[in-house]
Formats: structure tokens, C-alpha cells, sequence
């Protein structure tokens, strides 16, 4: 099946006494995380592993989870509507613009409980302002009074910035380049104080009668040729090599990712999601 993020890992949990999935393709490595803490994940080394960086991957021995891939928080600037604010595409550079009063109920972003984007995003920010301070809770509630609605999918802000329907999406690179691609009036913006990013990643679900076939998926699913299929798509691919963005030559997107404690995101999900629902899901949309 197909689905968001947050959606796959709840079905996932729910299912952890009674597993239906063989392998899971090209989910959050966060979400991964959490189920191999509750001991869901099998252990398999993909033929051909070792080329893998190490960040990329489970540390485990033998590896519980494989990263194909990387993505990351833009901002999706609609020129036309930002300007009838009175401000310009090149107003909008960090994270502390997006709290400027003109754009009140200008922003679109994701639901970090139903969208990786959205997760990625919420915990940047919290790891971005002091993870153990306050700050990143209240640079939330501020920016909150600032967006128009929540969305449960990652690339539905950029594409709603591409069509007017706001100022800012917030949002993750491939979809925005494309929106840009197809004509869309939009500048996108790579916040200066880095972007948050979680990985497209593999495992084996740990159960009775695995199908062989999902080890042979696996296998593929890190090949040089599966790569080049990711690399059209994400400019960072997990073997090392990393593609220009069109339209952004100088921008190493590397360079570009927060340091990133995955292993805390696991580790605080489910709180982090619990608080942010009570104070923020009034203006998500309906389901």
C-alpha cells in the first residue's frame, strides 16, 4: 500500500502482533526507528550494503533499516501573492521570516503526525531553537498564528503556493522544483538556518514466513541502477553521490541539512505528535 508517512507507521504498530507487510519501501527512517524499538524490524544486509554511508543507515551489525534517499524543508514563495502583501520572494530567507505579521494566514505546512514532511519540519525547529528549551515550542505557537491550515500530505503546501491558494508553502524540494518546472509563479526558498530531513528507507518486517522475494526486493532496492532511478527525483542518494537541482547549481544540499538526531525524533514522536496536537490541530484539515 501507499500512504503517507504517519499513516503507514500508525498502520504498522497497529498490525505489530499480527504483521501483514513482507518489506517496507522508501519510508521515514524515524518512523523506522520506532518500530525497530519495539522489535518489528528483522535484521537483513542488502548485497552490496557496505557502499551505503554510515549516517545512512541502521548501525546495527546487521542492519535493521537502509536509507535510499534524502529530503528536506523548503519554502514555496508564491511572487504574485506575496507581493500584494507587500513584500517580495527575497523577504523570505530563514525561519524567522515566516513569523512577519503581513503573512497572517498566508502559510500552508504539513501535519507532522500524518506527513514526514511535517515531522521533519517540527522537529528541525525544536532541535534548531534548543531541544531541551522551551524556544522551539514558542517559535511554533508564533508561527502558528501565522498559517492558514495544516495539510496530511509533505507536497500538497507547494502545490496549493503553486496555484495561489497562499503566499508560502512549506514544503520539500522535489515537489517544489517541480511546481517551478511546470510554470507555477514560485521562488523556492531554502532556509538559511538549514533544513530539516528525514530519509527514504527500507526494511524487513519481522515475521512468520517472510516471502524470499522481499529480500530480493531489498537487494535491488539499493543497486546502483535503483540510484539513478532515486537520483531524478532526490539530489541526495545514500551512497554518496548527490545531484544539482535544477535551477539551483550553487546550492550543495548537503550542505544545506541540519545535524540531525534521528534517534531523538524516534525516541520523542509520540510526545512530540501529542503536544503538537493538542495545541495546533484546530486549523489541520479535515481527513
Amino acid at each position: 500500500m501507499r500512504d503517507s508517512t504517519g499513516i503507514i507507521t500508525a498502520r504498522l504498530l497497529a498490525e505489530k502482533d499480527n504483521p501483514v507487510a513482507d518489506v517496507i519501501w522508501g519510508t521515514a527512517a524515524s518512523s523506522l526507528l520506532v518500530l525497530d524499538e519495539e522489535g518489528m524490524l528483522e535484521p537483513y544486509s542488502p548485497a552490496g550494503v557496505e557502499r551505503i554511508l554510515p549516517q545512512f543507515k541502521s548501525d546495527k551489525s546487521t542492519p535493521t533499516w537502509v536509507g535510499n534517499n534524502a529530503w528536506e524543508t523548503v519554502f514555496v514563495v508564491n511572487t504574485v501573492e506575496i507581493e500584494k502583501l507587500g513584500l517580495n520572494a527575497s523577504d523570505i530567507r530563514g525561519y524567522q521570516d515566516l513569523l512577519r505579521p503581513e503573512l497572517s494566514g498566508q502559510i500552508v505546512m504539513p501535519n507532522p503526525a500524518s506527513s514526514g514532511t511535517g515531522l521533519l519540519t517540527v522537529t528541525a525547529l525544536l532541535q534548531l531553537n534548543g531541544r531541551e528549551t522551551e524556544a522551539g515550542w514558542d517559535y511554533l505557537s508564533a508561527l502558528h498564528e501565522n498559517v492558514q491550515q495544516y495539510t496530511h500530505s509533505g507536497s500538497r503546501p507547494a502545490r496549493m503556493a503553486g496555484a495561489g491558494e497562499c503566499a508560502i508553502g512549506v514544503s520539500f524540494g522535489f515537489t517544489a522544483i517541480g511546481q517551478k518546472n511546470q510554470g507555477a509563479p514560485v521562488e523556492i526558498v531554502f532556509p538559511a538556518e538549514g533544513s530539516g530531513w528525514d530519509l527514504e528507507a527500507n526494511a524487513l518486517m519481522k515475521k512468520d514466513n517472510i516471502n524470499p522475494a522481499a529480500k530480493t526486493f531489498l537487494d535491488w532496492a539499493i543497486t546502483d541502477e535503483a540510484m539513478q532511478l532515486y537520483a531524478q527525483y532526490y539530489p541526495i542518494v545514500t551512497n554518496g553521490n548527490v545531484s544539482t537541482y535544477d535551477g539551483f547549481p550553487n546550492l550543495d544540499p548537503v550542505e544545506q541539512l541540519i545535524e540531525n538526531d534521528l534517534v531523538w525524533i524516534a525516541a520523542n514522536r509520540e510526545s512530540i505528535l501529542d503536544r503538537w496536537t493538542v495545541m495546533f490541530d484546530g486549523k489541520s484539515e479535515e481527513r
